[in-house]
């Protein structure tokens, strides 16, 4: 625990907070508004969303005053409470520290948020870099009054940059300065400066932190970390905003996942930055996923005794042993090596312990022919039975091979490397690495996440089981022998990012995909045709509707892509046995039209309709 803001960056994998603006737009604040003035107006809206990042494990939060500078509350006509916003925005931020301080035993910093002045600088505006000084100077001796440090963020220009940087220099010395810049898709700032130049500049000017906030999100401020890391030797950090913005209804919706941001929370540090957090579109979940994400590295760097973790996995790596072939790990991987169709069907675990309906629906589909049942873990983090022990069950009892979906969401990595070896050592060869749906999509909403790795990062620690190496590197004696299964959602809105996370998964070590559900076929073939490049064999998920109700349930709360015209035929039908019957049509069809472009299928039983996946299975067995 670090007792002052000099002994915090020192330590290094600082957690700073999310998007402030995000969070006052959610809350029905007005686009238009200033923000800033919320600090005297609306406190305790201010106040509960500091304490959010708080609980979220943020060891830095930003003072609500972005846009406090005078230029900008000029617009507003607040110019005259310039010094009581700041203040306001300070004393609320502090008093949320000290609370959690005192409740908590835990240290947490304020930073004294500055935002670009919003107005050109010569020569292409009239303020000239004098000018600037003196107003972010006017603003910073507020801020210097209650806060640890200061934060220069969202910065467009270089030469701004710079001029805040002095001014903070010149009225707060004794604080620490940040200094984030913002870029194009280039990554280079947005003047056209290079971000090696700018983080060097900044340096010589004062800076003791450089970064990069907002931007397009995770992997454009990841590339510009890494390219700083080698122009600069002061801390760097990296603030990304959570993707672009999606209009939905109207509103901007950030579709980027928590879970994906602690993946990159994981990649920035590993890049060299020493302070993460977000901005535009990043929530306390994401917060709170990153913390995790920090933690485990917390952990694994501990365990080095001083050497670099990458460093350490180098010298274990030697020690690695050859996997399995794919061919001989199970019989799914014999069907994938030898490019066979193979077909599955998922059987949910039940909510008790009496499993003699899902042992009978697998055995009806092993008689049929059916190549393995899915058990999914628990689902829509549900409370259910084991996922592994149903697996076991169906193995021993039926006689048909299983894949195991497993998930990040209740684990910690020590847990799932148990886990892992255990399945192996059993006989369940077959993993489909899941990140899982969050606690608060199920019926315990209160219940605690894990999500120490994504599934990316789940698939790197089952690839390197399978080297004979565990979490630390360290030689375990021989290949667990798993194959590798990963999911993809080729409907997704955000497609780009979802082609991102399949090429890192199959990087990662990924042998064949699930896909969601495919009731778009054209979405699968862009989806198809985007990973070429990459591409591993492709598994496309078929689902049997059994109603109207049903076909909006997976386009609304699944965001399955489900065209309106397989909504209009789910509505036109007469009867809940027309219904069903209509479904499995559809399902045949579908997977009829499929089958030259992918390896295998895997159909669901909605609702534990066994005789329902039996039946569009038909169409291939």
């Amino acid at each position: 625990m670090a007792t002052t803001i000099e002994q915090l960056l020192q330590r290094g994998n600082v957690l700073c907070d999310g998007a402030m603006g995000t969070m006052l737009y959610d809350r029905g604040i007005f686009i238009g508004r200033s923000f800033d003035e919320l600090n005297l107006s609306q406190a305790e809206m201010v106040r509960a969303i500091h304490e959010e990042y708080l609980q979220a494990g943020a060891e830095i939060i930003e003072t609500n005053t972005f846009g406090a500078n005078r230029y900008r509350l000029r617009r507003h006509g607040l110019e005259d409470k310039l010094e009581a916003i700041n203040l306001a925005g300070v004393k609320l931020a502090r008093e949320c520290v000290e609370h959690i301080r005192e409740k908590q035993a835990t240290d947490a910093f304020v930073a004294g948020a500055v935002g670009p002045l919003g107005v050109e600088l010569a020569p292409m505006g009239k303020v000239s870099a004098e000018e600037a000084q003196e107003v972010f100077a006017q603003q910073i001796k507020v801020l210097a009054t209650g806060v640890d440090l200061i934060q220069i963020e969202t910065m467009t220009s270089v030469p701004e940059a710079e001029a805040a940087v002095r001014a903070s220099r010149s009225v707060a010395p004794q604080l620490p300065v940040i200094v984030l810049v913002t870029v194009d898709d280039d990554r280079n700032c947005l003047d056209g400066t290079p971000v090696e130049t700018a983080a060097k500049r900044l340096e010589d000017v004062g800076a003791d932190v450089v970064g990069c906030n907002c931007s397009s999100g995770p992997e454009t401020v990841l590339g510009v970390i890494e390219r700083m890391r080698a122009a600069v030797k002061i801390q760097l950090m990296a603030m990304p905003n959570a993707g672009m913005p999606q209009v939905v209804d109207g509103r901007n919706i950030y579709l980027t996942t928590p879970e994906f941001m602690a993946g990159y929370a994981r990649k920035f540090v590993e890049a060299g930055a020493s302070l993460v957090g977000g901005c535009c579109g990043t929530t306390p979940a994401h917060i709170k996923s990153m913390r995790s994400a920090l933690r485990a590295i917390g952990s694994m760097q501990r365990g080095t005794e001083g050497k670099s973790a990458v460093v350490a996995m180098k010298d274990k790596a030697a020690e690695a042993v050859q996997p399995v072939a794919l061919g001989e790990r199970s019989l799914i991987g014999k069907r994938i090596a030898a490019g066979e169709f193979v077909t599955m069907v998922e059987i949910v675990s039940p909510k008790g312990i009496d499993v003699t309906k899902e042992l009978a629906g697998a055995a009806l589909l092993h008689k049929m022919g059916v190549n393995a049942i899915n058990v999914p873990d628990s689902p829509r983090a549900s409370a259910r039975m084991s996922a592994m022990s149903l697996c076991i069950q169906i193995q021993q009892k039926v006689g048909i091979e299983t894949v195991l979906h497993y998930t990040c969401r209740d684990r910690n990595v020590l847990s799932m490397q148990s886990d892992l070896l255990g399945a192996a050592s059993i006989g369940v060869k077959n993993i489909l690495c899941l990140t899982g749906d969050p606690p608060k999509l199920g019926n315990y909403p209160d219940a605690t996440a894990v999500f120490d790795v994504d599934a990316i990062g789940l698939v790197n620690i089952v690839n390197n089981l399978n080297h004979g190496l565990d979490i630390g590197g360290n030689p375990i004696g021989v290949s667990t022998g798993l194959t590798i299964g990963v999911a993809a959602n080729p409907g997704v809105p955000d497609v780009e990012n979802e082609i991102r996370r399949f090429a890192a998964k199959v990087e990662a070590g990924g042998e064949y995909a699930i896909t969601q559900p495919v009731f778009d076929l054209r979405l699968l073939e862009y989806f198809m045709k985007r990973v070429e490049a990459f591409r591993i064999p492709v598994v496309a998920g078929i689902w049997p509707l059994t109603g109207l109700r049903n076909a909006e349930f997976l386009k609304n709360d699944l965001k399955v892509a489900m065209p309106e015209e397989i909504l209009a035929r789910m509505s036109h039908v007469a009867s809940p046995e027309a219904a069903r019957a209509e479904g499995i049509k559809i399902a045949q069809e579908m997977l009829t039209k499929v089958r030259g472009l992918v390896q295998g299928v895997q159909v669901s039983a909605p609702f534990g309709k066994y005789s329902a996946a039996a039946d569009v299975m038909q169409a291939v067995l």
